[in-house]
């Protein structure tokens, strides 16, 4: 058994996890082997040997490699938009929020760094069903920040789309270079020069029913 199976053995065989334990257990095993081989060159008994199941009890919950690849972009897909929105929602200060959106793209590449190269950095990118998923975490970002950049300057949606997207996109390119060389800056200090960055720029759109041109 190895140590991403996670289960108790009784009388020599694994214990019967429920459903959702299982294939949580099996998708952090996946993610293991996806990072340190890519998605071409991983295979299914790899990741059953990883979980310490057998391949019949994977391909009971995943029927091939690709729909275990999507599922776990699936789950940190999501998590990612989940935290640039709750950044939009935890302050009505505006710098703040825009510190807030930096922040969750370093503590996903952080915290979350292998997460963070199956999302960003596939080897895999140029499938459908994966670009799909990329184009989706950037749609739904940049959707929470223009809806908070209407509310608070009162430019057009069009408008407001092209200036979430750069700084979803400066948010995204900061953090991956931040990641792969190193982390030579300490985080907090990366974060605060991308805010004052960002902000700067940003704060230029005055509030609505702000007289100041």
């Amino acid at each position: 058994m190895t140590a991403a199976s996670g289960g108790a053995q009784t009388a020599g065989r694994p214990t019967r996890l429920p459903r959702s334990a299982r294939r949580k257990q099996l998708l952090a095993a996946a993610q293991e082997v996806f990072v340190a081989q890519g998605y071409h060159a991983a295979a299914m008994d790899d990741i059953a040997e990883r979980a310490g199941v057998s391949k019949p009890v994977l391909y009971q919950h995943f029927p091939g490699k690709l729909e275990l690849y999507l599922a776990l972009l699936d789950t940190h897909c999501e998590a990612i938009v989940a935290k640039v929105q709750a950044a939009m929602r935890a302050t009505p200060d505006n710098k703040e929020r825009v510190r807030g959106a930096v922040t969750a793209y370093f503590d996903f590449v952080d915290h979350e760094s292998e997460a963070f190269r199956l999302v960003f950095a596939s080897d895999l990118r140029n499938e459908p069903a994966v670009r799909e998923r990329v184009e989706r975490v950037e749609k739904g970002c940049i959707a929470a920040l223009t809806d908070t950049i209407i509310s608070d300057t009162g430019v057009n949606r069009a408008h407001a789309e092209l200036l979430a997207s750069g700084l979803v996109g400066a948010a995204e390119t900061a953090a991956q270079f931040w990641l792969a060389n190193g982390r030579q800056i300490p985080k907090q200090e990366a974060e605060s020069l991308l805010t004052a960055l960002l902000w700067r720029g940003i704060a230029s759109f005055p509030l609505q029913g702000d007289p100041t041109p």
